[in-house]
């Protein structure tokens, strides 16, 4: 009994890696939704190929090496003390120096093309989004349309989002794997992040950075609509009744991690200079 037991409880934790990877998949890079990421997934993807040039000969030869020079093989003896050889030496030193220059030149170009500050091309003006992290919950704020939401980031599809980013506690960090790269989220400070999505869907964003009891919650929807899906949610969201006045205000710096999204109505008049300037404020 004990043995079946056993039997299953692996069974079971080998089922849960599996799914996991899946899940994983699923939600990651590999499965892009957008230029930025996109173009993160053709890095990984040329780095891995030349990656396996790399290791692949080591891993290759060294158990034919070892094979070959076993103890019950009498045919080939290991001889150590052989002459210097110049075709031996340029294969050992010219494909990595090649490598390392290519791969120096290559990360450095798509660095600078993936930098999170860079605006993104397009003839549409960027969307504005104001992103707070808050323990254990993200605010996304939209200045233009006087709207904000919690743990639920709305934005069109085919157009350019720029996110501005702080902290209403302590140091936080944002990640879209299908979207968009990971950007640091301070208190006191504003960092930038620019995104867009190539199709419809709903795409997970998280945290990575760990923030105490309820990190592993800090997590939230990008739901990305048509932009005529998207006008009509934003009627919707302002028609909600539901504002963030001076009463509800002082709960979203509550350790709390909402089981639903909040959408709220309506904001308070330049609500993220608010938050920015409230966080560096010595508290008692």
């Amino acid at each position: 009994m004990n043995a079946s037991r056993g039997k299953s409880a692996c069974f079971a934790l080998l089922s849960a890696f599996l799914l996991s990877g899946c899940n994983a998949v699923k939600l990651g890079v590999m499965n892009h939704a957008g230029p930025i990421a996109a173009s993160q997934w053709r890095l990984y993807s040329i780095v891995a190929v030349v990656l396996i040039f790399v290791a692949g000969p080591v891993l290759l030869l060294t158990p034919l090496i070892a094979w070959h020079y076993r103890l019950s093989n009498k045919h080939n003896a290991f001889r150590p003390n052989w002459g210097f050889s110049w075709t031996l030496e340029g294969f050992i030193w010219i494909p990595p120096t090649a490598i390392v220059i290519g791969l120096a030149f290559l990360v450095w170009s798509y660095t600078h093309a993936l930098d999170p500050y860079r605006p993104l091309v397009s003839a549409q003006a960027p969307l504005e989004v104001q992103a707070v992290g808050l323990d254990w919950k993200w605010l996304f704020i939209e200045p233009d349309q006087r709207f904000a939401a919690v743990n639920l980031l709305v934005i069109p599809v085919n157009r350019p989002v720029h996110i501005s980013l702080t902290s209403g506690t302590v140091m936080q960090s944002l990640l879209i794997p299908q979207l968009s790269g990971q950007i640091y989220a301070m208190a006191g400070m504003t960092t930038h992040l620019n995104l867009a999505a190539s199709r419809p869907g709903v795409y997970r964003g998280e945290n990575t950075q760990f923030n105490g009891a309820g990190f592993q919650n800090e997590k939230f929807n990008v739901v990305a609509l048509p932009p005529a899906d998207y006008d009509r949610w934003v009627e919707q969201a302002r028609a909600s009744g539901h504002p963030l006045d001076a009463a509800a205000y002082p709960a979203l710096f509550r350790q709390s991690s909402p089981p639903q999204p909040i959408v709220f109505s309506s904001i308070p008049q330049d609500l993220f200079q608010r938050i920015l300037v409230q966080s560096t404020e010595p508290r008692s």
